[in-house]
């Protein structure tokens, strides 16, 4: 055996199954003295990638690759091939925030140490930001004695760290000084990025980037009529969509919790689930429509009722900046606007607030209605002036008194049938002719509101006052007690309009919904007009039909009045008749007497 061949066997037998294969060079032809035989010993390498913004082109993918694969051939490094390729791509990670052996590829490939000998980055910052996290990195390759490749060092020059040798200290210590220049340029970058989102904070318009906007809008680019620098919201047309029907769907009078659940049985993303699919789709269009490493995700966030709650209660609706739960302001005290165009007007937005304000424990519906029962909230016994409740197995509406343990003199029951039959045909006689109007509600203006939450911010901005030790503190904290100030007065200058409403016939009659509708809408029905029904207790030999003298039924919410104009109307066509009428003492001659004759007797 060769000298070369004998001692690649040794070495392989050292070093067992996983050393690097070894092939021979030589710089000339021969077997002389002159000929030279060097053995390159080409290492098993990964090939890393890391990109904190997966569409920043200056620091792309494609751009790492070429770098590394440069660096690799220069020093025996091989990747592999095809689906035997070593490579780590881990997009949209951050490395201040995500240490090498957290990171979804990176740290796969660090848990299997025999199957490769060098790590390859194009930079240092494309590996570590922190200390620890260079130190833990040195600490792994020292144990499994593995190189770290970076392509482009400090000064554009490649940085080979070479642990295999583990009696030399030179690498982890170079390691250790680079890694403190890196958390330094790390909290630099850190510092500047956050004087500039401060900056960028109080400028109209102007969007910071990089973080999730308020549901309903998206990030775009300013326009050029705005400067055409940077980023500005707008309104998210899918998002405005579902945030007009949850409102129309609050404004009908479902509960926060059934709209969610509505939203939830028809598939629509939550605001959490909406932003990652927005995300989605922009890398996508970045990348050509093909997403690269995609991970399995957990089940999207469903939507809650405190989830609309606040989304509806947020003033971002207005398309106001917020910071920290709270509007960003102007030296005024005006909030900053983050777009031309707010999902809601001040108006709009407090007629929304109105909508949230729970309801008194007596205007909630039964948490178990009976589905069966029509007069369910209607019926009322006249002893106790309580609800009465159908049984179903009876079917007689019954006082409640003794089942929720009140007083009633004169507990009343009463068949169900006979007072259904009464209500819907007193109902129908009233209010069947009267026509269905749509009424719209045109928003007034009421400064109030944003009086109350200015001056709640300025209450809280109060307390804060003796934590101010400096100079440059207490100025900051009087400067913005001035603008809010500024903007009470301001508000309080602005004059309260009322609310106006529009009404708008539909062509239908309650008698048309009242025959097309089924036993809840006919109850809603009966509830929105506010019809009230009052039972007395029965008296002997009332059994067989019911006794009118123990009801008495009433209608006093908002149909009474169109109600009572069209009885008016009534009683107007009818005296009209009567007027028009022929007089007893005047004669009449009818024609075709016989033929006339015969139709009366038909």
């Amino acid at each position: 055996m060769r000298g070369s061949d004998a001692v690649g066997a040794t070495e392989r037998e050292r070093r067992g199954p996983s050393v690097p294969t070894v092939s021979v060079k030589r710089d000339s032809v021969g077997t002389g003295p002159a000929a030279r035989t060097e053995i390159v010993e080409t290492l098993r390498g990964v090939r890393c990638i890391r990109l904190s913004v997966r569409t920043d082109e200056t620091t792309s993918p494609e751009r790492q690759r070429e770098a590394d694969d440069i660096a690799a051939a220069s020093l025996g490094i091989e990747f592999g091939e095809g689906n035997q390729l070593r490579e780590a791509v881990d997009l949209d990670v951050s490395a201040s925030k995500i240490g090498p052996f957290d990171r979804p590829q990176l740290g796969g490939w660090l848990a299997r140490p025999d199957e490769f000998d060098a790590l390859v980055w194009w930079r240092f910052d494309r590996a570590i930001r922190s200390m620890s996290d260079m130190h833990e990195l040195a600490k792994w390759a020292k144990q499994h004695r593995k190189m770290l490749v970076f392509a482009e060092g400090i000064g554009g020059g490649r940085l080979v760290f070479d642990f295999r040798n583990p009696m030399d200290p030179m690498s982890e210590l170079m390691m250790m000084m680079l890694a403190f220049a890196a958390q330094v340029e790390s909290q630099s970058i850190s510092d500047r990025v956050t004087g500039a989102q401060a900056a960028m904070r109080v400028m109209p318009l102007r969007w910071r980037g990089g973080g999730r906007p308020s549901y309903g809008y998206a990030p775009v680019p300013m326009p050029a009529e705005h400067g055409g620098i940077g980023w500005t919201l707008a309104p998210d047309s899918l998002a405005v969509r579902v945030i007009e029907r949850i409102i129309a769907l609050l404004l009908a009078g479902t509960t926060l919790h059934g709209i969610a659940k509505l939203l939830n049985a028809e598939g629509v993303l939550s605001p959490s689930a909406h932003w990652t699919a927005h995300q989605a789709r922009k890398k996508a269009e970045a990348t050509g429509g093909v997403i690269e490493n995609v991970e399995p995700v957990k089940k999207p966030a469903q939507w809650r009722a405190g989830t609309i709650g606040k989304l509806l209660a947020n003033p971002a609706l207005m398309g106001w900046k917020m910071s920290g739960g709270v509007p960003v302001r102007d030296n005024q005290g005006a909030p900053v606007m983050a777009t031309t165009g707010p999902i809601l007007t001040r108006e709009e937005f407090d007629q929304v607030g109105t909508l949230l304000v729970p309801k008194p424990v007596a205007e909630r519906a039964p948490e178990r209605p009976d589905s069966s029962a029509l007069l369910l909230r209607v019926i009322h016994c006249a002893g106790c002036d309580g609800r009465m409740y159908l049984n179903r197995s009876s079917g007689f509406y019954g006082c409640s008194s003794q089942k929720y343990g009140t007083y009633c003199a004169a507990p009343a029951t009463v068949r169900g049938t006979w007072v259904d039959d009464y209500v819907t045909a007193e109902f129908l006689k009233a209010a069947g002719p009267v026509q269905i109007t749509r009424v719209t509600e045109i928003p007034g203006y009421d400064p109030q509101p944003e009086i109350d939450a200015t001056v709640a911010e300025l209450e809280d901005h109060d307390l804060q006052r003796d934590r101010r030790k400096s100079n440059a503190g207490m100025a900051a904290w009087q400067k913005r007690a001035d603008s809010l100030e500024a903007r009470l007065a301001e508000l309080e200058k602005r004059a309260k309009t009322e609310t106006r409403r529009d009404v708008v016939p539909t062509g239908r009659t309650f008698a048309h919904d009242w025959n097309g509708g089924d036993t809840t809408s006919r109850r809603t029905m009966l509830m929105d007009a506010g019809a009230r029904l009052t039972v007395k207790r029965g008296t002997k030999g009332g059994w067989r039909t019911l006794d009118l003298r123990r009801v008495e039924f009433t209608v006093n919410g908002d149909l009474d009045p169109a109600i009572e104009e069209h009885a008016t109307m009534a009683e107007d066509r009818a005296a009209e008749a009567c007027n028009e009428a022929p007089h007893s003492s005047t004669s009449v001659r009818l024609s075709e007497p016989a033929q006339r004759g015969q139709e009366l007797a038909a």
